[in-house]
């Protein structure tokens, strides 16, 4: 038997999720491999997308000098010190292509020198102390501490008698002739559906988008994985009657009669009409799930959201098997279809916090923060800073947050920067009698479904005391003691999400002095006790 490599930590993967982490291991001098089955980093965007296109914004041009602002509207560069290492170096396209983020990705592992072997597929996981994992080439690695950065590798396909006849996003062809005037079925209405229709909308005699619920769009729901604008063309041609249709409809079963696929459907919204419809091609566009078969019986992660994602804690760490920890798009599943956890954009600052929390626990490193004089004055300021330039809270709007402890003697304050609010509340931090959150969140909770997402009244500027009304992006300041929210402020919105005029600073300074000289609830301006 070969010998076994010992390391502090195993990652899987080396696509931004496993690179990320690798950096910050890397700059901490820990000792860790990331073991890559392909023979590059990112290689998953060397074949997804299918058709090549990022839906990751890359803007260049942004008005800001400063590089942690300008974060804010990159979403595909990683985390680092280096200002080389950014993705507006590789494209200039506000919807890169698929090739230039594996060139990114590549660079960025050598640039930072980080420790990847390549070639290296993970075959079986065990634990005993410690995990035990076997590659392909017969080579045993051990960690007490394993990261799991493989994404969601394998197709999630629906059961539905006869699925298994149907095309796939992944393998089906993307030349659109060889579906010349072809009557096409699409099961899905995320952005590999509509990707898909796109390509194929010049050449089908008809495309039908089919799924239970209707279609949600990004720009009404603000989460970037519901279905994006640059995909949603089909849309006009359903509206406009140009032959193709979207389907709000349960797929029964799908079976092939001459040739053609007949396909059963009962409709959502005609109480459960049934009819069945005939195709000359149905493509299964569902999404992707966790791959758990490399897990040996003694160290099986449990799952969740119908078994597409590893079940994690607030720490991101396997809910059952201690010491497994989960990054990239398998976070997801801590705000699934709500926030951002599942795109670049949004697990870079998962995985930054997650380095802290793995510092905390293996290497008894406090989590860093800032002391300073808990004056309302001094606190105003440091939380109009963060609110003015943090990308991290910009991101992951409502799921991390800036926290304040204040001392029980109310003289010093320490200040903590992008936690996971859901680990603020289950650790010791959230122990203390008064602390504060903060907070960028939509204040979509107030806005009628039905409403038009770009006919919305905002606040007025001299409204005030209504601030939490504010529909759009916005600061919110909440106090607890313990898990006791006692008072919550919100800062009004503002059209270039700058919240720096009196408007913003003066109210927040008001409750600040109440908050801090008294425990006397007390409704303030834009506040909710």
């Amino acid at each position: 038997m070969n010998k076994v490599s010992d390391f502090e930590y195993l990652i899987i993967g080396a696509g931004p999720a496993g690179l990320q982490l690798g950096y910050f291991l890397e700059k901490a001098n820990r000792n860790y491999l990331i073991l890559e089955a392909s023979d590059t980093a990112g290689s998953f965007f060397q074949k997804y997308p299918r058709h090549k296109q990022l839906i990751s914004i890359n803007k260049v041009y942004t008005g800001y000098d400063n590089t942690e602002i300008n974060l804010r509207w990159d979403w595909n560069s990683l985390l680092s010190d280096s200002d080389e290492m950014l993705f507006k170096k590789y494209s200039r396209d506000y919807f890169p292509n698929t090739d230039d983020i594996v060139k990114y990705l590549g660079d960025f592992a050598s640039y930072f020198q980080l420790k990847i072997k390549y070639n290296c597929q993970a075959i079986q996981i065990t634990k005993d102390e410690k995990f035990l994992l076997i590659d392909n080439n017969g080579n045993s690695y051990s960690a007490p501490c394993l990261i799991i950065a493989t994404g969601c590798a394998k197709p999630y396909i629906p059961s539905i008698p006869g699925i298994d006849l149907t095309d796939n996003y992944t393998n089906v062809s993307i030349n659109p002739e060889d579906f010349i005037n072809q009557r096409v079925l699409i099961i899905g209405k995320g952005n590999s559906g509509f990707e898909t229709a796109n390509n194929l909308v010049g050449t089908t005699s008809l495309i039908h988008i089919a799924s239970p619920h209707p279609v949600s769009l990004a720009w009404k729901t603000k989460y970037v994985g519901n279905l994006r604008a640059v995909n949603n063309n089909l849309l006009d041609t359903y509206q406009l009657k140009s032959q193709n249709l979207i389907l709000d409809a349960t797929i029964n079963k799908i079976h092939r009669f001459n040739d053609k696929f007949v396909v059963s459907v009962s409709y959502t919204h005609a109480y459960g009409e049934e009819e069945d419809l005939v195709y000359d091609r149905v493509i299964v566009c569902t999404g992707f799930q966790f791959d758990d078969s490399i897990f040996d019986e003694s160290c099986k992660p449990e799952l969740a959201i119908n078994d597409r994602f590893p079940a994690q804690t607030s720490e991101w760490e396997s809910t059952n098997i201690k010491d497994l920890y989960f990054i990239g798009i398998l976070n997801h599943m801590r705000d699934y279809k709500k926030k951002q956890s599942g795109f670049i954009h949004g697990f870079r600052y998962n995985i930054r916090s997650l380095h802290h929390l793995l510092e905390q626990k293996y290497h008894h490193q406090d989590l860093p923060y800032q002391l300073i004089d808990s004056t309302p004055e001094n606190l105003t300021e440091a939380i109009v800073k963060r609110v003015n330039t943090s990308s991290g809270l910009w991101q992951q709007t409502g799921f991390l947050c800036d926290l304040i402890v204040i001392s029980a003697q109310g003289k010093v304050a320490q200040y903590y920067q992008e936690l996971p609010i859901d680990y603020v509340h289950d650790s010791n931090l959230g122990q203390h009698e008064h602390y504060y959150i903060i907070t960028l969140e939509f204040g979509l909770d107030i806005i009628n479904a039905n409403a038009d997402t770009f006919a919305i009244e905002r606040v007025h500027k001299d409204d005030i005391a209504n601030s939490a009304q504010s529909p759009s992006l916005h600061p919110i300041i909440r106090r607890f003691s313990g898990s006791t929210l006692l008072h919550e402020h919100h800062i009004i919105e503002d059209i270039a999400s700058e919240w720096c005029e009196d408007v913003h600073v003066q109210p927040l300074l008001k409750f600040l002095r109440h908050q801090l000289s008294n425990q006397i609830p007390l409704v303030t301006v834009g506040s909710i006790v």
